[in-house]
Formats: structure tokens, C-alpha cells, sequence
């Protein structure tokens, strides 16, 4: 019976390309390998780990045209692309060069029991599975594998069957460090393959909507894993009267539209103070305008195509229901289709209310709707009323004014003052508020420490009848 599963080609919708999923049985013996090898990947120690991620790098140089002609098929985007690859080699370096004081043993130190002694142990968890999704496909199935690696775990990769293609030139890569390619492997496959994958695995990271997110937690629990989860957004960005409408309309944008609004840092939700609203929505309007379709070439503008042909439905439907409801649009407002891809200009909305779909759930587009709000008060309200809280942005006059706000908002991550800086800013620690995530930070320190297991050791320094003892 034929498994493979055919590919859309996000530029033109053409079926150019097919994957095939592991049967059971491949998944199997692949898990029951990788846990095999774990052992030997820690007993090397973390200098050789360093190493051999140090070579991967040299590979993912080597063919590092031929694995971006795949990226750049998969999302018919060429920039942001590039920036994946360049993301991911920095990446390796940025934990080859944190893990060896983040991993250093912990000195043996007594207690509040003056004869015992403390000593900590941390153990990698042995197998680790990755399910990533389409938006930055190479870039979002390493960002938590490559700590985990480091960490001394073996992982398990399945990335989104919508953007499959890089898939192959990266295992390609992988093929030729020998230590690397026994503990780490790319899988294709869609949910069937990822349903089984968590059941194989001591802990498993997810990366995608709160649909499926939801669906990951209860068999993790039911397996009684760890399940890290990054799932979705509608993050929110309040202007505040004393804010530089010049720098907030510019960051705005960007953190609105960039890679086509497809990204978890995208801010979908604007709330503007009433004294400037209209000035804003001029300015923010002038700005999107001015940005076009990268069609029928890449040189011909910044937006690319919507990736998933099920996600330009929904940006549709939420389109739709907005104006149905009385939106103004003021610029873009259309989903198109050309030759075969789906495509979206910069779009600004507004007459927009909390009833409206564009306003509640994710759209995962190059969307901007902008409310008004009477009162700082009013404002932190609206931006909380939402059960996503992955993260958001203020701008204000000064600092101090944005950060009285940002205190209030319910979000894990607030750029103060500009929009998107998560992408950048890779040393803060943070945790999902609401239904966009759950467990650890996959940012800073903890993005390491939670793919191990500590053991205490309690050790006894005296020969001596504790006092506790039955007598």
C-alpha cells in the first residue's frame, strides 16, 4: 500500500514532492538505536559532544546551497531563509560555548543536618522527541534539539509534512559526523507519525497550534512524559498617548509582517490610545502600503506566500467575518490567489472589536487590526482578554511608563519600546501564560537544564547513630 504523502508547493500549489513516514516497526527499531547510542554520547563527555556539533556545522556549511534551495521551496520565502540557516549556525556556536559552565558539576556542600552532605547529579533524559511545524522549518525543529544534544540526550525529529523538503539535504549533513548521525534523526511523517513518536520518547517538545498542542499534553500524560510546549498566539501591542508614533508604526509593522505575519512572535492584536489613533493608523497605513507581493520574483517585494494552504482559509474566514462585522480596511484585505499560491498584502483594519474573529483567535497573517482604548486601564484589559499569552509589546515615552505596563500584561515575553524581540534576544528566560504553552523555557539557561534530571545525593559524613533513630 502506497504511504507517501504529497506536498503542496507554496508558490504556485503545484504537488511536487512526496514523503513517506516509518512504518511502526522502523520507528521502533530507529528509537531502540538512538537509545542504544545515548549511552556512549554521554560517556564521551561534553568536550566531544562540542566537537561533533562543531562538525555538523562544517557540514551544514558545505551544502549549505543545496539545503537552501530545499527551505526555500518549502515556503516560497528566500530572505528569511536564509536567515534560518545563519540562525541555526549561530545557534550551535551560541550552545557550544554557554554549555560548559551551564553543565559544570556542582561542588559537594553540607546541609542544615551538619553530617550530611549534599551532592547533585544531573542526568539527560535519554530519548527526546521534536515535533515542529512549517513556518521556520529548519530553524524551529533545532531550537530545541540542539540544546538537548548538548545536554546529552539522543532526539528524534518530525517536522511539519507542509514544509518537508529541507528534510532530506539536512539528514544528508547529519550522515557524515558518524557520532552525531547515532543519536539524532529526522523522521518524516504528518500527526499519525508524531502520535506515535511521543510514545516512544522520555520527554517530546511541541511546537504548533493549541488544537494539536492540547492533543500532545494528554498522551504525554498519559505516557507520563515531560511535554514542553510552544503553541499559539495573539499577541497584542498597546501604544500609549506619549508613544513616537514614527518608531511605533515601524516596529509594528515588522513585528506584524515579517515572514508574512507566519511567525509565533507576530503581533495580531493593536491597541492605540484615542488622542492618536487616527494619526496612528495614517502612519501605520503610509508604511504597509509600501511594501509588495515578492511576486512573480523574490526581488519583486518583502511579502512572500501564505505556506499552508488551510491557514490562507482561515485568514480568509477571519477577513471576511471582520468586515461582515463593520471593519474599515484601510490597505490590503484580500487573500489572492496567482497561479496556483496564496498571497496577502499588509493589511490594516480597523472599527474592530473583541465579537470579531480577527481579534480573538490566531490568524497567523500579515494582519494588523488597531482599536482604540479611553484609558491606560482600558487598554492592559483589552490586551489581556485573550486566552493567548505568549507575548506582546508597549511603547511609551519613557521606559518607565512602558514597564508599569508591560507589569500588568499577561504575556511571557514583552518587548518594550519595539516588537519581536524574542527573535533576537536569546538569554531571556520565559514561560507561556494561558493556552500558549506549558513547561519550561526553551530561552536562556533553562533551555538546557530542562532536558535533565536531577538526583540528589545525601551523604552521610559520620559513623554515628542519626538522632532520630528508634531507640
Amino acid at each position: 500500500m502506497d504511504t507517501s504523502i504529497p506536498i503542496r508547493n507554496p508558490r504556485n500549489g503545484k504537488i511536487d514532492y512526496t514523503i513517506t513516514p516509518p512504518t511502526e516497526q522502523q520507528l521502533t527499531d530507529l528509537c531502540g538505536h538512538l537509545r542504544q547510542h545515548q549511552k556512549q554520547w554521554v560517556l564521551g563527555g561534553l568536550q566531544q559532544r562540542i566537537e561533533v556539533l562543531q562538525t555538523w556545522k562544517q557540514a551544514i556549511k558545505a551544502d549549505q546551497a543545496e539545503l537552501l534551495e530545499a527551505l526555500i521551496t518549502d515556503t516560497g520565502r528566500k530572505s528569511e531563509s536564509i536567515l534560518e540557516i545563519d540562525s541555526l549556525i549561530s545557534g550551535i556556536d551560541r550552545w557550544c560555548r554557554l554549555a560548559p559552565q551551564l553543565l559544570a558539576p556542582e561542588a559537594e556542600r553540607t546541609t542544615a543536618i551538619p553530617f550530611i552532605n549534599l551532592q547533585h547529579q544531573s542526568i539527560a533524559y535519554p530519548l527526546v522527541g521534536v515535533i515542529s511545524p512549517w513556518n521556520f522549518p529548519l530553524l524551529l525543529s533545532t531550537i530545541d534539539t540542539i540544546p538537548a544534544l548538548m545536554a546529552g540526550c539522543a532526539v528524534i525529529v518530525k517536522p511539519s509534512e507542509i514544509a518537508p523538503r529541507f528534510i532530506q539535504p539536512l539528514i544528508k549533513t547529519i550522515s557524515t559526523v558518524p557520532l552525531l548521525r547515532d543519536v539524532l534523526a529526522y523522521i518524516e511523517g504528518a500527526a499519525e507519525t508524531g502520535a506515535n513518536l511521543i510514545q516512544k520518547v522520555d520527554l517530546i517538545c511541541f511546537t504548533g497550534s493549541v488544537a494539536t498542542g492540547k492533543k500532545v499534553a494528554a498522551a504525554a500524560a498519559k505516557q507520563f512524559i515531560p511535554a514542553f510546549l510552544e503553541l499559539g498566539g495573539k499577541d497584542a501591542a498597546i501604544v500609549l498617548e506619549s508613544a513616537n508614533l514614527e518608531e511605533a508604526t515601524s516596529a509594528i509593522l515588522w513585528g506584524s509582517v515579517v515572514n508574512n505575519g507566519q511567525s509565533c512572535l507576530s503581533l495580531e492584536r493593536v491597541y492605540v490610545a484615542e488622542s492618536i489613533f487616527e494619526s496612528f493608523v495614517e502612519q501605520l497605513t503610509a508604511k504597509a502600503q509600501r511594501l509588495k507581493l515578492a511576486y512573480p520574483t523574490f526581488e519583486d517585494g518583502q511579502i512572500g506566500p501564505i505556506i499552508s494552504a488551510s491557514q490562507a482559509e482561515i485568514m480568509a474566514t477571519h477577513l471576511e467575518d471582520a468586515r461582515y462585522k463593520g471593519a474599515k480596511i484601510h490597505c490590503g484585505g484580500e487573500v489572492e490567489l496567482l497561479e496556483g499560491g496564496f498571497w496577502c498584502l499588509p493589511t490594516v483594519l480597523s472599527e474592530v472589536n473583541h465579537s470579531m474573529k480577527i481579534m480573538s483567535e490566531e490568524t497567523f497573517g500579515p494582519i494588523m487590526p488597531v482599536m482604540a482604548f479611553s484609558s491606560v486601564e482600558e487598554g492592559i484589559r483589552l490586551a489581556n482578554d485573550s486566552i493567548y499569552g505568549l507575548s506582546a509589546a508597549v511603547f511609551a515615552a519613557s521606559t518607565e511608563e512602558a514597564l508599569a505596563v508591560a507589569a500588568d500584561l499577561e504575556a511571557g515575553a514583552i518587548s518594550i519600546n519595539d516588537a519581536g524581540l524574542t527573535a533576537f534576544i536569546h538569554e531571556g528566560e520565559k514561560n507561556s501564560f494561558k493556552f500558549s504553552g506549558l513547561g519550561g523555557s526553551r530561552m536562556g539557561a533553562a533551555a538546557l537544564q530542562r532536558f535533565r534530571r536531577k538526583k540528589a545525593l545525601l551523604v552521610k559524613t559520620q559513623s554515628m547513630a542519626d538522632p532520630w533513630w528508634f531507640k
